[in-house]
C-alpha cells in the first residue's frame, strides 16, 4: 500500500487531483487541511485537520506517509520549510509540490516571488521532488497537456484542472517519473 498524503487537500485543484488518485489501486489517501468542513466527500480517505504554519501539525501528519503532494496557497516559504523539515525528519522523501508558471521570468513578479521560494526550497532539500508550473486553471472537461523542462520557454495556453491531476496522478502510480524535475505543464497550442 502506497501511502499519500495531500497538504492543501481543499484548494480548487486537489479535488481533481483526490478523483484521480482514487482510481489508482494500492492507495491510502490522507488529506491535510486547516478545515474538514469544507471537505465534500471524505469516503475511503483519511483526513487531518491541522495548519502547515504549525510545524508539529505538519510532523505528525507527515509521519509514515510514503508521498507528498503540495497543492498550497498563503505563506508559501515557512509552509514549504516546515514540510521539507518534517520530511527530512521521517524519512519521507518524495514530494510533488504545485508552483507556478513565470517564476523564472525577469523581472519577477511580485506576486509569483512566494512561488520562486517553494520551487527554490524543494529543489535544495536533498528530497526526490517534482515541481510542477502549471499556466492558469481552467474546469474544462479534458485530459491534454504538454510538459516543459526548466530552462526551455515556457509553451502552451490555459490548461484543465483536470489535465494536472492525471499528470500528478501517473507520477504517483510511478514514482520513478520525473524525478528531481521542475516542469512547466500548460494545454498545447493549436498550430494554425
Amino acid at each position: 500500500m502506497k501511502k499519500v498524503i495531500i497538504i492543501g487537500a481543499t484548494g480548487s485543484l486537489a479535488k481533481f487531483v483526490i478523483n484521480a488518485i482514487s482510481s489508482i489501486d494500492g492507495i491510502s489517501l490522507t488529506l491535510f487541511m486547516r478545515n474538514r468542513q469544507k471537505l465534500h466527500n471524505s469516503e475511503n480517505v483519511i483526513v487531518i485537520e491541522g495548519e502547515a504554519m504549525n510545524y508539529e501539525d505538519v510532523r505528525k501528519a507527515i509521519s509514515g506517509q510514503d508521498i507528498v503532494y503540495l497543492n498550497l496557497a498563503g505563506d508559501l516559504e515557512p509552509m514549504t520549510k516546515n514540510i521539507v523539515r518534517a520530511m527530512q525528519e521521517n524519512n519521507v522523501n518524495r514530494i510533488i509540490a504545485i508552483s507556478s508558471i513565470g517564476i523564472y521570468d525577469s523581472p519577477l513578479k511580485s506576486v509569483l516571488k512566494p512561488y520562486r521560494k517553494l520551487a527554490d526550497i524543494i529543489e535544495k532539500s536533498g528530497l526526490i521532488y517534482t515541481i510542477l508550473r502549471p499556466d492558469w486553471f481552467t474546469n474544462v472537461d479534458e485530459v491534454d497537456y504538454t510538459i516543459t523542462y526548466k530552462g526551455e520557454p515556457e509553451t502552451g495556453t490555459s490548461i484543465s484542472r483536470r489535465s494536472i491531476a492525471a499528470f500528478i496522478a501517473k507520477i504517483i502510480e510511478n514514482t520513478e517519473l520525473y524525478k528531481n524535475e521542475n516542469l512547466g505543464i500548460s494545454k498545447p497550442t493549436v498550430k494554425k
